[in-house]
């Protein structure tokens, strides 16, 4: 059988994911002759899913892993996910902020990665609850370090009480964020679907995400593909209080028709004709 030289393995892996979850398990042979792929392509694909912990290989197929919706996967854990799919969102998001803009940032691996770029755009305020997105700017700044330059960015750490995604949450955080405004908010998500809106498993860290939703003028969620269709234990905005949803190519087609008829505004990063907003 020809293997199918049109879909990127990240893609395939989405596709089927994708189905994984939609049909709540599939077959080996079904998915050769849907992607018109090897069966060891199908096997080799099934296996990366499982070590991401997607889905949970049995015999002849693979089923979808069930989370808790309490759980909170750390930094570390998360940050060896989706690393493609990231960057592409990242150099994407980044172009969306403006010279001498206040913005925020929330916590994540996402936003991690933007923070990389941002580092590009002169003059900004930030203000995040990410200790590891201050970090960022903050290596930046030091005396000596490499790219430093005039215009580095002002950064506000709410401070508060840290998660195992390196995010600060809390009372102190939430008066922080309360007290402030910002042109935008850049915001990692745990989960995202239609009847549950943006979702995380800690709940203080869905009324931190609540202050800095209220507090922004525009919302920007970035988050790849996997997150869409996923639920955690305490949701804390609407789909209509968002502006943007940038994500990745690997995001399936139905799957972005469906969110083009919830949200009002749509951005594709990645892939052979690079962005496309919808």
């Amino acid at each position: 059988m020809s293997e199918n030289q049109n879909l990127l393995a990240e893609q395939r892996r989405a596709l089927i994911l994708d189905e994984v979850r939609r049909r709540g398990g599939v077959r080996v042979n079904e998915l050769t002759r849907k992607l018109n792929v090897s069966d060891m392509t199908v096997r080799r694909d099934l296996d990366a899913l499982a070590r991401q912990g997607v889905i949970e290989k049995v015999h002849g197929g693979a089923v979808p892993v069930v989370e808790a919706s309490t759980h909170e996967p750390g930094f570390e854990a998360k940050s060896t996910l989706e690393l493609t799919a990231k960057e592409d969102i990242a150099r994407a998001a980044a172009a969306m902020a403006v010279p001498g803009s206040a913005i925020a940032l929330s916590g994540g691996t996402t936003t991690y990665a933007l923070a990389q770029h941002l580092l590009d755009v002169p003059d900004l305020t930030v203000v995040t609850n990410s200790v590891r997105v201050a970090d960022v700017f903050h290596a930046a700044q030091r005396p000596g370090a490499p790219g430093g330059r005039p215009g580095a960015a002002t950064v506000v750490l709410t401070g508060g009480v840290r998660t195992p995604s390196d995010s600060l949450v809390g009372p102190v955080a939430d008066r922080a964020i309360a007290a402030l405004h910002f042109d935008v908010l850049f915001l990692g998500v745990h989960g995202i679907s239609v009847e549950a809106g943006l979702s995380t498993p800690n709940l203080a860290e869905a009324e931190t995400n609540r202050r800095f939703v209220q507090s922004a003028r525009r919302v920007v969620v970035v988050a790849d593909h996997t997150k869409w269709g996923t639920v955690g234990l305490s949701s804390f905005a609407a789909l209509d209080e968002v502006s943007t949803l940038v994500t990745d190519a690997g995001l399936p087609t139905g799957a972005r028709a469906e969110i083009e008829e919830h949200l009002p505004g749509l951005l594709v990063a990645g892939g052979d004709d690079g962005p496309a907003e919808g």
